[in-house]
């Protein structure tokens, strides 16, 4: 182990064993060697101390596990990057499949670019289920998203998600590191917070993870309803984060509602619906080049729109009437 470390790379963990073991068994594989891997571990009864016995004997990475039951993903972080030695903190999601060559991609665009945010795109790798290949298209289509998760293309600035962010560890120190008062929407409000103390933000195209997300819809859609709601939030903090994307599925929820129960008068707007769904399907197609995952990412895009929506219409009633948050 080199004496001074690049990379950092943590992640929270909760149970999920299966989960936990195939994203360290990923790290294994990476062909770099100044990096270490924290794990904050909130697992209520110690579930996974058997692969943190395991793993702490690997010859590949220095492995540090911080072991809380119930310990939340942000406190988890945090305490992850006091211990920290890398320059860089790399945040990562356990469900995540890091590429042999994810951090040669990074230390090579930092030795042209030097940053002090940045991030990478997700993807569905080949061995994923249909499910899992259609909800990354949902989540990462220009089409669907705006690219707002880390696309080359976008509709609004950068800002890095948790499952994959880097930020030198002293300008994560400078800002204080995660809100733990947020309990969703806490790498986006770090994101905002350091791009505001003037450090810039930029997508890393190369730096890809494998992202496996949720594994059913009622799961999925749980998750992005938390997101939506997450969005009020953000936007009460931060001066300008309520844009044109982030409400678009708001308004398509219920365009489309609308759209089936006034289509004998209006059969225009239900047209209209028609017509985003075959492009969702097309484009699905182009990506993916499989019917069944095309015509499962309508239903995941349906899902999504649907479910953050109601998670920003919720959480907006309630600040409203209530004055106060939903809890997420």
């Amino acid at each position: 182990m080199p004496d001074s470390l690049r990379f950092s790379l943590i992640s929270p963990v909760f149970d999920r064993p299966e989960e936990v073991e195939e994203f360290l068994q990923s790290l294994l594989h990476l062909n770099h060697s100044s990096f270490e891997l924290i794990i904050g571990d909130g697992s209520p009864k110690d579930g996974l101390k058997n692969l943190r016995e395991v793993y702490q004997n690997n010859d590949k990475y220095k492995l540090k596990w911080i072991y809380e039951a119930y310990l939340p993903v942000s406190d988890a972080r945090n305490r992850a990057a006091e211990i920290a030695e890398g320059e860089y903190l790399i945040f990562l999601d356990s469900d995540c499949i890091i590429p042999s060559n994810y951090l040669n991609e990074i230390d090579s665009f930092l030795e042209n670019r030097p940053l002090d945010l940045f991030g990478g795109p997700d993807a569905a790798a080949p061995d994923f289920t249909v499910l899992q290949k259609a909800i990354s298209f949902s989540m990462t289509s220009f089409i669907t998203t705006g690219g707002i998760r880390g696309g080359k293309k976008t509709v609004t600035s950068y800002h890095p998600r948790g499952f994959n962010m880097g930020i030198r560890k002293a300008a994560f120190e400078q800002v204080g590191g995660y809100d733990e008062s947020l309990k969703c929407g806490e790498d986006v409000d770090l994101s905002i917070r350091l791009q505001a103390a003037g450090f810039s933000s930029e997508l890393i195209p190369n730096a890809f993870v494998y992202h496996k997300r949720r594994t059913s819809l009622k799961k999925y859609f749980k998750q992005v309803f938390r997101f939506g709601a997450a969005r009020i939030d953000l936007a009460k903090r931060h001066k300008g984060q309520l844009k044109a994307t982030h409400i678009f599925p708001l308004f398509f929820s219920v365009g489309s509602l609308l759209s089936i129960a006034i289509f004998p008068w209006f059969p225009l707007m239900f047209k209209l619906l028609l017509i985003y769904t075959l492009c969702v399907f097309i484009f699905a197609m182009w990506n993916t080049r499989s019917f069944k995952v095309s015509g499962l990412s309508i239903v995941t895009t349906y899902t999504m729109f649907f479910g953050y929506g109601w998670g920003m219409l919720k959480n907006a009633i309630s600040n409203l009437v209530r004055k106060k948050s939903i809890r997420l």
